[in-house]
């Protein structure tokens, strides 16, 4: 007996799946991505807020000549201010001395932290926590209460300073010593925080690295030089990078209140574009160009990059 098998056709059900498994893929997709942006988006947010919308109204108040008084008329002037801002006979050498201020900052927050890194990497447990709280110490005093500290010390007369070295200097408001004293001054504020940065760079190294450069022959110089160091180059380079666009923000509060924009002697010894920019928009008869010098400035860097104007 025979049997004859006949092919029955079964309806195709591709169509009513596709769609709904599409949208749960998509679904998933979105899940998958959201989240870095969502933790991003606060910090976005407050960036857009307090750092860029600023700079935009201040590049746009540049182009106007405006005394910061709501009250007042707003007066549209083109150019004018950054040519007068350009043209300033003080301008160069104000450039100059801020670049001489950043390479000032360089080995407080690059060179020393990496020595004190590399000599304290091995120690462990209780002295880690203690040796780390001792060094960053200085970073949690309030800048305007280690520039009070720091200028009893160096006071010409009873300071502890000039007594150790049987001298009357006026470290603060001469010419030729105050733009070292706000550098040291800054840098002892905030190397703690380099060396703690160094720190973890450094705890983040694999040390099968150095283990196989050591099996190879390499002295302990060599292992630091060929290996350690271009491994922590990632983290030297983001302390290169805050040193540049935020040592005007670390010494502003310094040269504020140690010598009050250099206002306390004559010729000034620190003065800083921000500073010198709200006194013109301030002091009655000075010229009202501040949104051209904050503008200019801040493009430099997004921390108002302030111009230094010592000697």
């Amino acid at each position: 007996m025979t049997g004859t098998f006949v092919e029955v056709p079964v309806p195709s059900v591709a169509g009513a799946v596709t769609a709904p498994a599409t949208r749960r893929s998509g679904w998933s997709t979105l899940r998958r991505i959201a989240p870095p942006y969502l933790y991003l988006a606060p910090a976005v947010v407050l960036l857009v807020v307090w750092t860029y919308q600023p700079l935009a109204q201040t590049f746009y108040l540049s182009f106007h000549s405006w005394n910061l008084v709501p009250t007042s008329p707003m007066r549209e002037v083109g150019f004018a201010n950054y040519v007068r801002l350009l043209t300033t006979s003080e301008l160069g050498g104000s450039v100059l001395r801020t670049l001489a201020v950043i390479g000032g900052m360089l080995p407080f927050t690059v060179l020393i932290p990496v020595i004190v890194g590399l000599l304290t990497r091995r120690v462990r447990g209780r002295a880690a926590a203690v040796y780390r709280g001792l060094v960053f110490a200085p970073m949690l005093v309030a800048p305007v209460a280690g520039a009070a500290v720091w200028q009893w010390l160096l006071d010409p007369t009873a300071g502890v300073v000039n007594r150790l070295l049987g001298t009357e200097l006026n470290w603060i408001n001469t010419t030729g010593t105050a733009q070292l004293v706000i550098i040291v001054i800054t840098g002892w504020h905030v190397v703690g925080f380099a060396v703690l940065v160094v720190s973890a760079g450094l705890t983040g190294i694999n040390p099968d690295y150095a283990a196989a450069a050591e099996v190879d022959g390499a002295s302990g110089g060599q292992i630091t030089r060929w290996v350690t160091l271009p491994l922590l180059s990632p983290t030297l380079a983001f302390l290169v990078l805050m040193t540049v666009l935020l040592s005007a923000q670390w010494t502003f509060p310094l040269i504020d209140t140690l010598t009050q924009g250099a206002r306390l002697v004559p010729p000034p010894t620190s003065t800083t574009c921000c500073g010198s920019t709200g006194s013109a928009a301030t002091t009655p008869g000075s010229p009202r160009r501040p949104g051209s010098s904050s503008s200019w400035v801040s493009s430099c860097s997004p921390r108002c990059w302030r111009v230094w104007r010592i000697g």
